[in-house]
């Protein structure tokens, strides 16, 4: 499939609520988003980096500078190219996975649409629709806490997951047990904001009967993960700290988790996440697809990647609603719980060009 140009398009999405969790505060989406022309079709990717490098080292302009100046030129260079050889033609460029999936995704849709193949079936989903939780960002107080998850519990949401950090995690997950109940799927998500040091803390989580504890510690300390698994009976899921397949391979072998978050991006594409998956399902291992407050684009992606067998826990594919008032593309709506996969060739979605060209602040045309 030879590649005629590549766009990289800048846009700005305003969130209908804040979203804090231990590493910052977000009010607005800033986006990338790359779209591959070819001679059969176009594909489209979403780079799922955040403004400033808070949750990880990559950030939109980081990611839109080394697609302009690194990886796009070594595709249009390579002239023919699939999918399956995207990775390998940009590792001698090094990191940057989220940039690097997002090209990839283009080109994979691109390539999928050209021969009418949905995503989800090329890359082995088992089911048609997939449950769906949600995530519920750091509030101001525990009685809104308590209001805005009666409200998504209402909504038909299967899983609530709460950021937590010091000083906001053993009394809200009380508070939610003690109003809801037992029976709701409840897990939190401290996105590294703990130490080892803080085992005997995080113990108290113990008495809540939750689905997992998601990153407490910093993502290089698998060992310190291991540890802290024999210290706590709560599951420990790794997110951040799972960058490949190799990394979750490892993270197995040393005890440092029981359950494994799959954000497609952080590990650089769909193609490593589905790699990451077979290791987990071989090993026994359940995983379940993590979100980063993407457009209708990049969730189209999401859900039908959770199509696939082993992944058992909902994820994070909440609603187009959840996030954004006017989203990119025909929104995601939740019905019984659940978000149908899309079934059209490729990622299945295309984005809307009026909305597209009200949101977008900023484009670059890559050619060879």
């Amino acid at each position: 499939m030879k590649i005629e140009g590549i766009e990289l398009i800048r846009v700005t999405m305003p969130l209908r609520n804040k979203f804090r969790t231990s590493f910052g505060t977000v009010h607005e989406r800033d986006l990338l988003l790359v779209r591959v022309v070819t001679p059969a079709a176009e594909g489209w990717g979403e780079c799922v980096a955040f403004g400033a490098p808070m949750y990880s080292s990559e950030y939109v302009a980081g990611a839109a500078e080394v697609l302009e100046r690194f990886l796009g030129p070594r595709l249009l260079e390579r002239g023919e190219v699939r999918a399956e050889e995207v990775a390998e033609l940009l590792a001698p460029v090094r990191g940057h996975r989220m940039a690097k999936g997002a090209l990839e995704t283009a080109v994979l849709d691109a390539q999928l649409r050209a021969r009418d193949e949905s995503l989800g079936n090329y890359l082995g989903a088992t089911r048609n629709r997939v449950p769906a939780g949600v995530s519920v960002g750091i509030l101001d107080s525990v009685p809104e806490l308590l209001d805005v998850v009666g409200g998504y519990l209402a909504e038909g949401y299967l899983r609530i997951k709460l950021k937590i950090a010091p000083g906001w995690d053993v009394e809200p997950v009380r508070a939610v047990r003690e109003r809801f109940g037992d029976d709701i799927l409840l897990q939190v998500d401290a996105n590294a904001a703990y130490t080892l040091a803080d085992a005997r803390h995080l113990a108290r989580l113990d008495d809540f009967g939750l689905l997992l504890v998601e990153q407490p510690l910093q993502e290089e300390q698998l060992r310190q993960h291991a540890e802290l698994a024999r210290l706590i009976r709560t599951p420990i899921c790794l997110d951040e700290s799972i960058v490949s397949a190799q990394g979750a391979a490892d993270a197995l072998a040393l005890g440092a988790c029981q359950i494994v978050n799959i954000k497609p991006g952080r590990v650089g594409g769909y193609l490593e996440a589905r790699r990451v998956h077979d290791v987990c399902r071989a090993h026994g291992v359940a995983v379940w697809c993590g979100g980063m407050l993407e457009t209708g684009i990049g969730r189209a992606a999401n859900v039908a990647l959770a199509g696939l067998p082993g992944f058992t826990v909902p994820g994070d594919t909440s609603g187009s609603a959840r996030y954004y008032e006017h989203d990119l593309t025909e929104p995601f709506v939740l019905r019984d719980g659940h978000l149908d996969l899309p079934t059209g060739p490729g990622i299945g979605v295309t984005p809307d060009a009026a909305a597209l060209a009200a949101r977008t602040t900023a484009s670059t045309w890559l050619t060879a």
